[in-house]
């Protein structure tokens, strides 16, 4: 037996086919399936794209939440540096007033220390003098 010959769809040589519900169309049916897939493909893609759009998004808010907290604890570290220094300097000048005291008061005890060596020198005159002046009477 030969395989006999199927007529060709006229409608089909003209480019119209029926689809599943017998409606008309310009498309094959194939490529009218692999349409409705990309589009349904594309629908998923542009779904993803958006989920990752928000979680890009989310992640940028963090990173900048971060490099804010950052900035705030670097100007912290800025001010307690500029405040230490402060305080050096100020130890350091208070340091040379009490230098220059200890100075002084040296200087001080050592004009006591000589007037006192002179002061008892005269008391010890006084006292021979008087020593003597009792004697003589």
């Amino acid at each position: 037996m030969r395989p006999v010959a199927m007529a060709k769809d006229p409608l089909a040589e003209a480019g119209f086919y029926f689809d599943e519900l017998n409606k008309l169309r310009v498309l094959e049916p194939d490529v009218s399936q692999k349409t409705s897939e990309l589009k349904e493909e594309c629908k998923e893609f542009v779904d993803k794209i958006g989920q990752f759009q928000k979680i890009v998004g989310g992640l940028i808010e963090l990173v900048d939440e971060l490099a804010k907290e950052a900035e705030t604890e670097k100007m912290k570290a800025i001010g307690a540096r500029n405040l230490l220094k402060s305080v050096a300097k100020q130890r350091e000048a208070q340091q040379q007033q009490l230098q220059a005291l200890i100075a002084e008061k040296k200087m001080q005890l050592e004009r006591y220390r000589i007037e006192y060596e002179a002061l008892s020198k005269v008391e010890s005159e006084q006292n021979e003098f008087i020593d003597q002046f009792i004697l003589q009477k």
